[in-house]
């Protein structure tokens, strides 16, 4: 089969790709977020991809402003704002009320809120094949999630509730900026066909528009706190939290690495999943991180990986697996 087998299933690949992608951006974000703090992790991350994305359309299209119908212009603005503004925000906010671990659990629903999605307004059914590795996926994740997590027991009940439905939210978020995204990139009744690296970057420049401004005015507000109650000498809460001398140079860098691999790379491949692979099919694939981080954080952090993870892993790549035999869209 060679190349066109690859050719068939581009948009299962970009999903895989694209969930590798993200695996390795947490990483690099972690790292940067412990020597610069989140806010200068987040703004230098959509600041710099908007710069990498627009310099790479210029070069493959010719032009530094996309051409493209103000009506899918607005649907992939709109994703942009639904997916990586509110989006990223609610899962933030999640991890703080509940933990990563539990959060991301309640994330895993994305898959079920985008095949849903894509059967109602783009009329995408999937066979019995995709819903069964759908499903093995999910349950892969959740037992690779729910490995090592505390039970929710230990934390306060408003606190709880409160962000399960940040958690919801966020997934809903994903899922239906995605399906902006698909519309947007001509998918529907009367829409022109849009290259994903084009409505990656008006989704990137539409979802900075919106959040730098917001982490500008979080900065402003987390300084004047400080000066409040700090002397002079004292590091801002949130922006120096490592005790190492001068860690700005290493956050910035890690920073800059990470926007390659999320925001600029990482984003590009998911919309062409979406782009070619059934909604459902490619927010499941999209979701695979928590799998692929295992060998990771056991190489480098050594942390054991236990048989039940390892179960995991192994049934959510068997559902993955599946998932390649549904034909691209």
């Amino acid at each position: 089969m060679g190349l066109g087998w690859a050719t068939a299933y581009v948009g299962q690949l970009a999903g895989v790709g694209t969930s590798l992608m993200w695996t390795i951006t947490t990483l690099f974000f972690t790292a940067a977020g412990k020597r610069v703090g989140t806010t200068v992790v987040n703004a230098t991350r959509i600041t710099f991809a908007c710069g990498l994305l627009a310099l790479t359309h210029r070069y493959l299209q010719g032009v530094w402003i996309p051409m493209i119908p103000w009506t899918q212009t607005a649907a992939l603005g709109v994703s942009g704002i639904v997916g990586l503004t509110i989006g990223d925000q609610a899962i933030i906010a999640a991890f703080v009320e509940i933990g990563p671990r539990l959060a991301l659990l309640i994330t895993t629903t994305s898959p079920l809120w985008a095949a849903l999605l894509g059967r109602v307004f783009l009329g995408e059914r999937l066979p019995a094949s995709a819903w069964l590795g759908l499903a093995m996926t999910i349950a892969g994740i959740i037992l690779v999630l729910r490995e090592r997590g505390s039970g929710p027991g230990t934390i306060p009940r408003r606190k709880l509730y409160r962000g399960v439905l940040l958690a919801l939210l966020a997934a809903f978020c994903q899922s239906g900026g995605y399906l902006l995204s698909k519309i947007g990139m001509g998918h529907g009744e009367g829409g022109e066909v849009v290259e994903p690296q084009t409505a990656t970057l008006v989704r990137m420049v539409f979802a900075a528009l919106t959040i730098v401004p917001a982490l500008a005015a979080q900065l402003w507000l987390r300084r004047r706190s400080a000066l409040a109650i700090a002397s002079p000498a004292d590091p801002l809460p949130g922006l120096v939290p490592d005790s190492r001398p001068n860690p700005w140079r290493m956050g910035i860098l890690l920073s800059l690495c990470g926007a390659v691999t999320g925001p600029y790379f990482g984003v590009w491949l998911s919309l062409v999943a979406c782009d070619r692979a059934p909604l459902g099919v490619a927010q499941t694939l999209l979701t695979l991180s928590p799998v692929f981080i295992l060998p990771a954080t056991a190489i480098l952090h050594r942390e054991r990986i236990t048989w039940r993870a390892a179960a995991g892993a192994f049934i959510a790549v068997g559902g993955a697996a599946v998932l390649f035999g549904v034909k691209s869209v």
